[in-house]
């Protein structure tokens, strides 16, 4: 076992997720979310849109790569960093307290340095956990625990497809690792550089702020903080599992179908999670909740606990 490769991945596993669930903590808190297909979180169509964009979207990507000029394919994909890193930078800086402007000047700052020391890895690195974590917070609070599981297994099936059947999947990965953007990171050892895709980290991540948003509705920290956890632990030790995999053979890995088992497991043994309102914990929990914090008393409940109100397009948050 290749104990550098492992240490960096624990690393930029942990400084993700956390960053990630502290951002998306503040996202339940205020009622933000994004609109997928419609504003309600709980509804599967945004699942089947959320699918449906990404293969528009990766279809879009293989055309450019087979077939634009070089020159073209460059800018592009710049301009695609450049607007990932800047919304999501926004996102995980929003519960920090921090005026308005200064967020926008960060934003803009870390764009700048990316585009200016473009081979920096460090700073790609960072440009990608911030990317992840500002991407997984916003998607875990806009879908609700059963969205993200039918999303979650439709990516499962997806992935399975992309790398094995039509390898298009591996096509992509190769095209934009060796332009050094910052969807994927780079972990080098004195063998080779290990690059892992950011998705690896938004989608458990996603999973874990929409538990956690099911989670405080019935239960008080550090108890509503039990299913996110296990999520990102399981997700954590099947993404090992793979690396360790990756290290004896050569073919390309897919996380997807070992994630989704994991964590769907975790999520699903938590006590609480997928209980209905007539549950009398869950009633007593409510009470606790309300009287803690009397601003739940104005949430709804249902099947899993985690319904939000249209919230205003993201120009309009804290006042924007």
């Amino acid at each position: 076992m290749n104990t550098r490769l492992m240490a960096q991945f624990a690393l930029v596993f942990l400084v993700t997720q956390l960053l990630g669930l502290y951002a998306g903590n503040y996202l339940i808190e205020e009622q933000i979310h994004a609109t997928v297909i419609n504003d309600n979180p709980e509804s599967v169509d945004n699942s089947l849109g959320l699918i449906a964009m990404m293969l528009a979207s990766t279809g879009a990507l293989l055309l450019v790569l087979r077939y634009a000029p070089e020159w073209f394919m460059a800018l592009l994909f710049r301009a695609m960093e450049s607007l990932a890193v800047f919304a999501t930078t926004l996102i995980v800086l929003l519960p920090s307290g921090i005026a308005d402007n200064y967020i926008f000047a960060i934003a803009i700052l870390i764009v700048a340095l990316r585009i200016i020391f473009s081979r920096q890895l460090l700073l790609r690195n960072i440009a990608s956990i911030v990317s992840a974590a500002g991407a997984g917070a916003l998607i875990g609070a806009s879908l609700g625990v059963l969205p993200i599981i039918v999303f979650l297994a439709l990516l499962a099936i997806y992935d399975f497809i992309a790398v094995f059947k039509t390898k298009h999947m591996v096509e992509l990965a190769k095209g934009l690792t060796k332009r050094n953007l910052a969807f994927t990171l780079a972990l080098p050892t004195k063998e080779h550089q290990f690059e892992l895709g950011t998705g690896d980290l938004v989608v458990p991540l996603a999973f874990a702020v929409s538990t956690l948003a099911a989670s405080k509705q019935q239960l008080l920290p550090p108890a509503s903080l039990v299913t996110p956890s296990l999520v990102l632990l399981a997700s954590f030790l099947g993404l090992i599992a793979l690396c360790l995999g990756q290290e004896r053979e050569s073919s390309p890995r897919i996380a997807a179908p070992v994630r989704a088992h994991g964590i769907c497991i975790c999520s699903g043994k938590d006590c609480g999670i997928l209980k209905t309102p007539d549950c009398p914990n869950h009633q007593r929990a409510q009470k606790s909740l309300i009287s803690a914090n009397p601003k739940y008393a104005a949430r709804p409940s249902n099947m899993n606990l985690q319904i939000f109100p249209a919230s205003a397009a993201m120009k309009n948050l804290r006042g924007l």
